[in-house]
């Protein structure tokens, strides 16, 4: 499910998005789902109760029962490689939401540009790192995993949100890819009841996420709000800097890459 939220991110780097995105959708969800509801089955028959609730790790358990401790070693290693695959996406991704934020001029102009010779938003990808190891640095990864997910899926809530919003406001805008109302409907009810639900059970948690969003706020109403980046004057630091950085990461504007 995660690749297939992935792919909706990065539409617009897709060969031939509007055929292979819905292709993409309607064979990984189902092949997915079934092997997720595969497997809790395959637990549930062999794992009993009272070794589901005493087990750190219950797929260790499960190929302890299956195969025996000398074969159960190969269980972590395959977990591990699917969280690498998940983080990969996540990089992937992660970056692409700076480097569009920065094409909007919403974010500097920096972080929207792309390496010369592999096409790849080196900037923003750079910052996506930075500030991943600075999340690093808390030792509480449960909190962590808190904020993030309420972040999440609260901002993935108001976009669908703000579609549906559109969809009815502007009927008549081109939209290539065009689903059911009751898929963005059903979705929308469960980003609202992962966002409402830690409210209520984790306040603490939730109210320090929304002051961290709140925050930026005023930066971006300072620093971007109507902003006239592209008429600085050539001398200014923030075009200094940009060419710095430019020189450093050989990257440039996509529309001069692509010119």
């Amino acid at each position: 499910m995660m690749w297939e939220l992935f792919e909706l991110f990065v539409t617009g780097e897709l060969k031939d998005p509007y055929k292979n995105l819905p292709r993409a959708i309607w064979i990984g969800l189902p092949l997915v789902t079934c092997v997720y509801v595969l497997t809790n089955v395959a637990y549930f028959a062999v794992v009993s109760p009272t070794e589901l609730l005493a087990s750190p790790a219950v797929a260790v358990t499960f190929s302890n029962i299956m195969f025996g401790k000398e074969v159960a070693w190969c269980m972590p290693i395959f977990v591990a490689l699917s969280t690498f695959g998940g983080v990969n996406g996540n990089l992937f991704t992660s970056a692409r939401f700076f480097a569009t934020g920065a094409h909007e001029g919403q974010l500097p102009e920096i972080l929207g540009m792309i390496n010369i010779r592999r096409c790849t938003p080196v900037p923003a990808l750079l910052l996506t790192c930075f500030m991943s190891l600075m999340m690093l640095c808390t030792s509480d990864i449960y909190a962590l995993i808190n904020y993030l997910s309420f972040a999440q899926w609260l901002w993935t809530g108001l976009v669908i949100l703000g579609l549906m919003v559109l969809r009815v406001k502007q009927p008549d805008l081109y939209r290539p890819i065009r689903v059911t109302l009751i898929c963005p409907v059903v979705f929308l009810v469960c980003c609202i009841f992962l966002t409402v639900v830690p409210m209520f059970a984790e306040p603490f948690e939730t109210g320090m996420v929304l002051l961290v969003m709140l925050a930026g706020l005023p930066v971006y109403t300072i620093f971007f709000y109507k902003s006239k980046r592209y008429s600085m004057p050539k001398d200014s630091l923030s075009v200094k800097v940009t060419k710095f950085l430019q020189t450093v990461l050989e990257v440039v504007n996509p529309e001069e890459k692509f010119s």
